[in-house]
């Protein structure tokens, strides 16, 4: 089980670790579209926005980022679990704030692909992709 989560973390981190520049290989089922990378007026801080597309069943394992997270749901159906808190089920349309640090997880639980724009507002020169322990 250790060995397994050694594994999933560093592929992990080779698809988002430093996030910003971003990393281009993906895990399977998962895919990362970068839209957008821009200073905020807010010393040390910016936004990033990214596409993530889901496969069917495809989880995107715990982790966190150095800022805030705004998960919009552009198809399918993704569950995230925000550890402390109960598992939310979002649909096409739908929106989540996912608080500065918050360890987290997505998993694609619908029939079809899943896909979501993400929207952080995180600290510059940060790994922008921390995954959990």
């Amino acid at each position: 089980m250790k060995t397994t989560r050694l594994m999933a973390a560093a592929l992990l981190i080779a698809t988002f670790g430093g996030m910003w520049p971003l990393a281009h290989a993906q895990p399977s089922g998962l895919g990362r579209t970068d839209v957008l990378q821009h200073d905020l007026g807010i010393a040390g801080r910016e936004v990033v926005q990214a596409r993530v597309d889901f496969a069917p069943g495809v989880l995107a394992p715990r982790h966190s980022h150095p800022g805030v997270e705004v998960a919009y749901v552009l198809e399918g159906t993704i569950e995230y679990q925000i550890d402390g808190k109960s598992p939310v089920t979002l649909k096409k349309g739908d929106a989540l704030f996912i608080p500065d640090g918050a360890v987290h997880s997505a998993k694609n639980v619908g029939n079809g692909k899943a896909s979501e724009l993400a929207t952080y507002f995180v600290e510059k020169g940060k790994p922008g992709f921390v995954p959990a322990r």
